[in-house]
């Protein structure tokens, strides 16, 4: 991630009830007006829009309808249709705090400050990256073989406690204001020993 530059102001998709994790995917059809152009302008640009959660009906403020902490994705692949709408999957990339929306587009606009997941204590990293695993396992249990071991294999593969749990939570999160709790939640290691103890059998 250090090598991709972030911008200091993008376009923000307006979901109910969606949230994205670093690290996860979201494939989305891009249909709205609005959002056609946004995607245009992001593909022209920096190929970055960001992911936020509306937590009631929309309004002409963004500010008092969304949560204020999202992600901001790379969009990995479009595909444009006949109709003019689009196929996309956005990769998430960093949680981002939305701190003024900007009314310059057609669509929503927001200046973003990111917020970078670092897992402290370092000397805990290994042994809290191996209670994720445990978790993982317990949650895939009653998953088909083939699929338990693809997820296992996944998570022996990340070193980073960080993004384990985001991977994670992105993965076997269900519920809504689950996933935004633990989107807004600033200690890792908080997120580490809620998930620890969500999918504990």
């Amino acid at each position: 991630m250090s090598s991709l530059h972030i911008p200091e102001v993008c376009g923000a998709m307006l979901l109910p009830d969606c949230t994205l994790f670093p690290h996860g995917g979201l494939p989305l059809h891009i249909f709205e007006p609005r959002y056609r152009q946004m995607l245009e302008d992001t593909l022209s640009d920096s190929c970055f829009f960001a992911v936020a959660r509306l937590t009631g009906a929309e309004t002409k403020e963004p500010g008092k309808c969304t949560a204020p902490i999202g992600t901001v994705g790379l969009v990995r692949a479009s595909r444009e249709m006949e109709d003019g709408s689009s196929n996309l999957l956005l990769h998430g990339v960093i949680r981002v705090r939305f701190t003024e929306w900007i009314d310059d587009a057609p669509y929503p606009k927001a200046r973003i400050s990111p917020l970078p997941a670092v897992f402290e204590p370092e000397s805990q990293a290994e042994s809290a990256t191996e209670a994720l695993r445990e978790a993982a396992e317990a949650a895939t249990l009653e998953l088909p073989e083939e699929v338990r071991q693809t997820v296992l294999d996944m998570s022996r593969q990340i070193d980073d406690p960080a993004i384990l749990a985001d991977v994670i939570c992105q993965q076997f999160l269900h519920q809504p204001d689950d996933r935004q709790q633990m989107l807004e939640t600033e200690s890792v290691a908080e997120r580490i020993a809620w998930i620890c103890r969500e999918l504990a059998p």
